[in-house]
């Protein structure tokens, strides 16, 4: 499908939670064009930064925006998403381009960036049930492959060596997203308890660092309309300097979590499917970066669904709070604990398994 059937036009502030006005004065006195005629899509989904396409004049540009309300430290942090994609857009990474960055509240309350509109299909079901069995594996071996190409990206000749720290990564994280959990937690989760508590204790000694994504997965990608080819990778707002195979794993936590989940296959086969099995992908991955893993497979799944819980977990308060930017981010938090119990699982059926 294309992007534009995922949006839904808005008109004004009681819609968007700003006024289109002042808007349409700051693009007129800063991009091309006239934009008094401002028109607004919000793009239907996503659980974090507010996005919509802005048409006028024959013109579309994309602006996002961050949420409205209190925000948890360090989340939402809008101008690192600015500057990622404007440094990989000087590799073969496919991003948006970037074209400009607006730090002057008054605009719309909230600090915003703009970027190209890429015109392509989105998909949100990561079984691709809307598509021919035939046409599936393909798509999923272009994401694989763009997966694969942004880890190779040297990130210190692209400008983005202080982008974050290198090494020591998953202990890092664990510890942020154990904090970031316990200031968003609404109640107990048994799982989530004994993934933090055990996590620390599995973290392998490997210090290999690219930049990383932290959000990898089907619906934050544009493919060509009929073609499996990644014309964009969206939603870099988690992407920072660590371990490529933080990425893989998230990008396979549909392997572990079932259709009511986020669409994940964990009950069902996949066989008929076309969809490749989870250690066909990995191996595809595995063989285009030379990059194999130091601790069992099980230990990246857990953590990688460690975290999801963490950030569903943020999503729930949001919800609760009444400053969610997605209409189903109460059901979405509410999947935490499922995120947390799979990823228990995949630790206690991998070698070694908690300690």
């Amino acid at each position: 499908m294309s992007t534009l059937s995922s949006v839904a036009v808005v008109k004004g502030p009681a819609e968007t939670g700003f006024s289109p006005e002042p808007l349409a004065r700051y693009l007129d006195a800063h991009l091309p064009g006239r934009w008094c005629d401002l028109e607004l899509r919000r793009f239907v989904g996503g659980q974090s930064n507010p996005t919509y396409l802005l048409a006028a004049d024959k013109r579309k540009v994309v602006l996002r925006k961050q949420p409205e309300g209190r925000l948890l430290p360090s989340a939402h942090a809008l101008d690192r998403e600015f500057r990622v994609m404007q440094a990989l857009g000087t590799t073969d990474v496919p991003v948006p381009k970037m074209i400009h960055f607006c730090s002057d509240l008054n605009v719309i309350g909230t600090l915003f960036y703009l970027m190209e509109h890429v015109s392509g299909r989105v998909f949100k079901d990561p079984l691709l049930e809307s598509l021919p069995r035939a046409e599936r594996g393909a798509l999923y071996d272009a994401m694989n492959a763009s997966l694969a190409k942004l880890h190779g990206v040297d990130y210190a000749a692209c400008g983005l060596a202080d982008y974050g720290r290198p090494g020591n990564y998953f202990a890092r994280q664990i510890e942020r997203w154990t904090r970031q959990y316990r200031d968003s937690e609404t109640g107990t989760i048994a799982a989530m308890d004994e993934l933090m508590r055990h996590l620390p204790q599995l973290v392998p000694a490997d210090d290999r660092s690219s930049i990383v994504h932290g959000d990898f997965r089907l619906e934050n990608l544009i493919f060509h309309e009929t073609e499996p080819v990644v014309l964009a990778i969206l939603d870099w707002e988690l992407s920072t300097v660590g371990h490529p195979l933080a990425d893989l794993a998230y990008n396979c936590f549909a392997y572990h979590l079932p259709r009511r989940a986020f669409g994940g296959f964990a009950d069902i086969s996949l066989e008929e499917t076309g969809i490749p099995s989870e250690e066909d992908y990995i191996e595809a991955y595995f063989s285009r970066t030379g990059i194999r893993p130091l601790a069992p497979w099980g230990f990246y799944i857990a953590f990688a669904l460690f975290r999801l819980a963490a950030i569903l977990q943020g999503i729930l308060h949001r919800a609760l709070d009444g400053n969610a930017s997605s209409p189903d981010a109460l059901e979405h938090g509410n999947l935490a604990g499922l995120c947390a119990e799979a990823g228990l699982a995949a630790l206690d059926t991998s070698p070694g398994g908690r300690k």
